[in-house]
């Protein structure tokens, strides 16, 4: 009953919406629908049993898939101000040695997973290779991973926007089953979010904003220095049926998945308004 008075509150969005306390804006992509902060917290708490995280800034849905689809993919807006990252090393980043090493320290990272009695992980590679448009200052990419007992493969797709003073942070939350539906929709999802005026990459001022200790590849592994407390926000987000089980990955890309098996019975309805 909780569940159906959770789906029955939300108010979905379209159009413009603001996020972030005004620092950027969401243009609805037609075909979908926005949740704001309050109401994304909703779903990714109190319906796909997500610790709760304040820093969710909304979610944006396909309107012609129910929450609890099979087929259900979403996206998560957070923001990390931490400086601006510079881009100098976009061209330069080797991003195949890149995976290589990634794929080791995932590796090596197994034996502490299995004795916190998490599974194992192996990440099988790109699903698709990073990508850096100077232009825009958008950054993309996505890994595909297998977590072991797990029949299908996960999907983790990352879209990065550099800003003045740090870099909006939007996590698609799908199988790799939606892979397809998923890039599908990319180029309208990147053009749909932008920094506000003043906010902008090109608004920053070098003798009064902080510069990031971290460039393009560290993004894109996932590494942060330890002391900005923020590898959750830029980890791993997956999706695959509805129960959460919540695993950090201990190792160079410093994952966070969240995992989901489907409940059993049917799905209840949803609103939609």
């Amino acid at each position: 009953m909780k569940m159906l008075g959770v789906l029955s509150s939300l108010q979905y969005k379209t159009g413009e919406v603001t996020i972030g306390n005004g620092i950027a804006t969401v243009t609805v992509p037609e075909g979908f629908k926005f949740l704001e902060a309050k109401d994304a917290q909703k779903v990714l708490s109190d319906l796909w049993q997500n610790p709760p995280d304040p820093d969710i800034l909304g979610l944006l849905v396909p309107d012609s898939i129910k929450l609890f689809d099979d087929s259900s993919w979403a996206v998560t807006y957070s923001y990390m101000e931490d400086g601006h990252v510079k881009d100098d090393d976009a061209a330069e980043t080797k991003y195949d040695e890149l995976l290589e090493q990634m794929q080791k320290e995932t590796k090596e990272g197994n034996e502490e997973r299995a004795k916190q009695g998490y599974q194992k992980v192996e990440l099988i590679g790109w699903a698709q290779p990073p990508f850096y448009d100077k232009a825009t200052h958008k950054l993309h990419w996505a890994k595909e991973a297998n977590f072991e007992g797990d029949s299908l493969n996960t999907l983790n797709y990352n879209i990065r926007m550099l800003g003045r003073k740090g870099v909006l942070v939007m996590n698609i939350i799908s199988g790799m089953d939606n892979f397809g539906r998923v890039k599908s929709k990319m180029n309208e999802v990147l053009a749909s979010t932008n920094f506000t005026k003043g906010s902008r990459y090109e608004d920053f001022h070098s003798s009064i904003d902080k510069i990031a200790e971290y460039g393009i590849g560290a993004l894109v592994a996932g590494t942060l220095i330890a002391k900005t407390g923020l590898l959750a926000k830029i980890g791993l987000i997956l999706i695959k049926g509805w129960k959460v089980i919540a695993l950090a990955v201990v190792g160079f890309g410093a994952f966070l998945k969240k995992k989901f098996s489907r409940k059993s019975g049917p799905n209840p309805p949803e609103s939609n308004a």
